[in-house]
């Protein structure tokens, strides 16, 4: 596990799905996030991990590695160990333990949660950081748990001393309200993109947020 591990307060995640139907390159937005001054990127990819998807995955690493950027990759302890990456678990991931046994103790990873029982669960996992949601609805989720509002998040806070990350329906509107809730970051798919979704938009998109979070 990392030591002294902070988070920024914008978690940017790529999530190939959202930039399929908006129809930019993921490589193109990893530049873009990167020039508009990510401090993280987290590869989401849900479907099949062709060599395509793989390839994209390791340009982005090695453009994160150059920036000096902490890259996650999403559910998948195989391709983060191949890609030299942190690592993102769900509920239905494979448990964090095993996913150490995978990828060694060093590379960091985060945990989602969307209970108060599955908070607690996490106190014993060997994870970094903790996320919990969704705070507000969300398009990203096939099938998303309840919402929990920002007075969920308020008092889940109060159950975890690792870093927090709000997730679902994060907005440049309500990113301020879950700081104040007690989120030290927060994940960030939908309003990281716009509907015109070129890559000089998306860099002054990420500009936005990042000034946000200063």
């Amino acid at each position: 596990m990392a030591l002294f591990f902070r988070l920024p307060f914008v978690y940017p995640i790529i999530d190939t799905g959202t930039l399929e139907r908006l129809g930019l390159n993921p490589v193109v937005a990893a530049e873009a996030l990167l020039e508009g001054g990510a401090g993280i990127l987290q590869f989401r990819h849900k479907s099949f991990w062709s060599r395509e998807a793989f390839e994209q995955a390791k340009q982005i690493a090695r453009l994160c590695q150059e920036a000096n950027v902490l890259f996650i990759v999403n559910d998948r302890a195989d391709y983060a160990l191949l890609l030299g990456a942190g690592l993102h678990l769900g509920q239905e991931d494979l448990l964090p333990a095993d996913a150490r046994t995978v990828i060694g103790a060093a590379p960091v990873i985060g945990f989602s949660t969307h209970s108060a029982a599955q908070m607690e669960d996490a106190k014993t996992n060997p994870v970094d950081y903790v996320a919990f949601g969704p705070i507000f609805s969300t398009t990203t989720k096939e099938r998303p748990s309840p919402t929990t509002g920002i007075e969920g998040l308020r008092r889940i806070r109060a159950l975890t001393e690792r870093p927090l990350v709000a997730i679902g329906g994060i907005t440049r509107s309500n990113a301020p309200d879950c700081q104040e809730a007690g989120a030290d970051s927060v994940a960030v798919i939908g309003d990281l993109f716009p509907s015109a979704c070129t890559k000089q938009a998306v860099r002054e998109r990420m500009t936005e947020w990042r000034q946000l979070g200063q």
